[in-house]
């Protein structure tokens, strides 16, 4: 489902969240790829959630002796307390999981065992409850139900399945004990309601927790991506160029960078006309992405007509037939440029440096000394590769 203040995606360049927001997710699911992306984020994001739950329902849950206390007597009483003795150790064996923060990849089947626990204990004490005192709240189950929408940062499939497992077996345990139909069914009427007010509550908030990730995420690549040709612009160039500088420090390889320079762009430009010129950028970005498809290389845009490449792991003469590659594809394209000084059709300089990060090696270096080949390129004729 999309929302009316997203019509803003008809101008936005194809991409997976792009994609998913205009194909719409009303039944709750992604595309697979995005789903397990999706669901790896609401890890991330609802682990302090959760922390701060299983505090306040471990808290709750205690409290609730009281009530134990003033409406019930022994023998009863102790298996009572001996129920929430039992629910509050798994929370605290759970909690302490938790908050090591290593077990983050099982918080939801540690949600699931706690939010179910706490649910199953209540049913059983409520049911043995009405067998000395037909007063005796069954009001708790429904709080459960609600901390199972609201509280815990469930899935709405899980939250709902965790839910009527417990009415389920709340009327098995009334069953059990002897509880009057007409009883039982004006509590089940109760609880099926108040689980619908919940479940519908849970839906709108998963259909906009859904929604603010395909956005954020969409945000995020517009914001490191340049919105013509779709690489990456200079603002992520830096911000990886330094990452990838201390990676390979680490490693002890290089790292090469390709300076790239459309030749004779601005009179590409007045002869053909600026639309023109952005058809055949993008068609210039295409063959740079294809130059860049390892999972540590980048293609990017630094503005105007100027593109670059950068490397990882790769030495001088591989980087030098990169760069020759990269020239002879654009080349190849046959996009004409009759007001070239070079050649009939659009062409590129390329500027290569290499370097392997050290002690005594600064990071700008790299830049410089591609920066230097490639005005070396351009000085001698254009259309070539200089190392």
């Amino acid at each position: 489902m999309v929302s009316p203040h997203l019509s803003w995606l008809d101008d936005v360049r194809p991409n997976p969240y792009a994609d998913q927001l205009a194909l719409g997710y009303r039944r709750l699911r992604f595309l697979r790829p995005l789903e397990l992306e999706y669901r790896a984020y609401m890890l991330r994001d609802s682990a302090e959630l959760k922390r701060i739950a299983l505090v306040f329902a471990l808290i709750v849950w205690l409290t609730f002796v009281v009530v134990d206390f003033w409406m019930l007597a022994p023998p009863l009483l102790y298996g009572v307390v001996a129920i929430r003795l039992g629910v509050a150790a798994l929370l605290v064996v759970c909690g302490r999981l938790l908050l090591l923060r290593r077990h983050t990849q099982r918080a939801v089947l540690l949600s699931l065992a706690c939010i179910g626990c706490m649910g199953l204990g209540a049913a059983a004490i409520i049911a043995i409850g009405h067998g000395q005192n037909a007063f005796f709240p069954y009001e708790g189950l429904l709080l459960v139900c609600i901390a199972a929408y609201f509280l815990v940062g469930l899935r709405l499939i899980e939250a709902l399945t965790t839910c009527v497992v417990v009415v389920l077996a709340y009327v098995l345990f009334e069953s059990l004990a002897g509880l009057p139909a007409a009883q039982l069914f004006n509590n089940l009427v109760f609880l099926f309601f108040g689980n619908l007010i919940g479940a519908v509550g849970c839906y709108l908030l998963e259909l906009k927790s859904r929604e603010h990730f395909l956005v954020s995420q969409l945000m995020r690549v517009l914001a490191d991506q340049d919105s013509l040709t779709g690489l990456h612009n200079r603002r992520s160039f830096n911000r990886q160029l330094t990452r990838l500088w201390r990676q390979a420090q680490r490693e002890q390889v290089e790292l090469a960078l390709l300076l790239c320079d459309v030749d004779h762009f601005k009179a590409y430009n007045d002869r053909y006309g600026h639309p023109a010129g952005d058809v055949a950028l993008q068609q210039v970005g295409v063959v740079l992405r294809e130059a860049a498809r390892r999972p540590l290389d980048m293609a990017v845009r630094l503005g105007g007509e100027e593109f670059a490449v950068l490397l990882y792991g790769i030495g001088a003469d591989e980087a030098r037939q990169r760069g020759e590659v990269l020239r002879q594809a654009l080349e190849l394209l046959r996009i004409e440029h009759a007001g070239s000084q070079t050649a009939p059709v659009l062409t590129l300089s390329v500027g290569v440096a290499c370097r392997r990060p050290g002690e005594g090696v600064a990071m700008t270096s790299l830049f410089e000394h591609a920066d230097r080949a490639l005005y070396e390129a351009k000085a001698f004729g254009r259309n070539q590769v200089v190392t």
